[in-house]
């Protein structure tokens, strides 16, 4: 049956109808017939794209639906009025527009503002130490001066404990400071690290791979050396949750994520990019070498019995498709990434277990 046009600015049928017959009128009953409907258009909205049921596709149409997320429901309602499916491909290739590790940027970001200020602080302390200083060094050459008159050493004695005693408040204060930025320099130092690794493959997360690409890039155009992308993404792996559970799933991906990062060798960066897609940057290759390199590891990992150590089962054969393209002369990496998503999705597309050049 087709589903109703303006589906994301509508609610579900019957929902409407329902709280039209008994509508809340406490303000709290109204906020969970509220929630309540939302709820419902969620799953609705999952059911008819045959989405699975992830975190991520979860909030991803929370966050249309509810308004929270104006772009992302802009771009699902042009989505819709275009005709175009609303699959998972889709959704995980607009993830790719919205880089993760929020929390780690925000954590980084309240890092950074305190170290500014800490820094800051010192400076200016360390300023006034010194303005001080010259201030008290002028008064002790006046009052030398007057060394001659019975008074003269009284106030220079009074006058130099004053500046003692300042300086050691001014000291104390620069020794907190130290401490204070080099504690916070460890905790900044350890956040940016952990911002860039993904938890549970321990290989660098799509964050690290976005701005090693650049860096890559640049590299490769200044040295004339081809630089090349690969798109991996595990065959069937909702299969694997769906029989086996999501532990089981996560350490298929992490068996994975090791075979690809032993494999491909010290000349490539490996990264997963999210879910069960993992991203490779081949240094010094065009895309027919980074092809043979992949497709030897597929051959490999295909090969490979997995078993379930929880039940002492086998996995099956696991299997990923690929696909790959060249950093050219294009003024935007967009374009290589574009191409070797398109070749990985085509992979898919002519029966998976296989790579294709983009």
């Amino acid at each position: 049956m087709p589903f109703p046009t303006g589906y994301l600015t509508r609610s579900p049928r019957g929902h409407a109808e329902a709280s039209k017959l008994s509508e809340p009128s406490a303000p709290e009953g109204r906020a969970r017939e509220a929630r309540r409907a939302l709820l419902a258009k969620i799953g609705d909205f999952v059911l008819h794209h045959d989405l699975p049921v992830t975190p991520q596709n979860l909030a991803f149409v929370c966050g249309a639906l509810s308004g929270s997320q104006p772009e992302l429901a802009s771009a699902l309602v042009q989505r819709e009025v275009s005709g175009e499916p609303i699959d998972q491909h889709w959704l995980d290739t607009l993830a790719r527009l919205d880089p993760d590790g929020h929390s780690h940027i925000a954590a980084l970001d309240t890092l950074s503002e305190k170290l500014e200020y800490t820094l800051t602080h010192f400076a200016e302390t360390a300023r006034a130490a010194q303005s001080e200083t010259s201030d008290h060094r002028g008064a002790i050459g006046v009052q030398i001066e007057a060394l001659a008159k019975p008074e003269g050493l009284v106030e220079v004695i009074d006058l130099s404990r004053a500046m003692l005693s300042r300086i050691e408040q001014v000291e104390s204060a620069m020794a907190r400071s130290e401490v204070e930025i080099d504690r916070l320099q460890h905790s900044l130092a350890r956040a940016r690290s952990e911002a860039d690794v993904d938890h549970l493959t321990r290989l660098p997360n799509r964050r690290a791979f976005e701005r090693q690409l650049v860096s890559a890039t640049i590299e490769a155009r200044a040295k004339g050396d081809p630089l090349s992308i690969a798109f991996c993404d595990v065959d069937h792996f909702k299969q694997i949750n769906d029989r086996h559970g999501h532990a089981a799933g996560d350490r298929v991906l992490c068996a994975l994520a090791a075979s690809l990062h032993e494999m491909a060798g010290d000349s490539c960066f490996t990264a997963r990019h999210g879910g069960e897609e993992f991203v490779l940057l081949f240094y010094g290759l065009d895309k027919q070498a980074a092809k043979g390199r992949l497709d030897a590891i597929r051959r490999a990992q295909a090969a490979r019995i997995l078993m379930n150590k929880d039940t002492g089962q086998p996995f099956g054969k696991i299997t990923f498709s690929g696909g790959i393209a060249e950093v050219g002369a294009d003024a935007d990496t967009r374009g290589a990434l574009a191409r070797a998503d398109a070749a990985l999705y085509r992979a898919k597309q002519l029966g998976r277990n296989r790579v294709e050049l983009g």
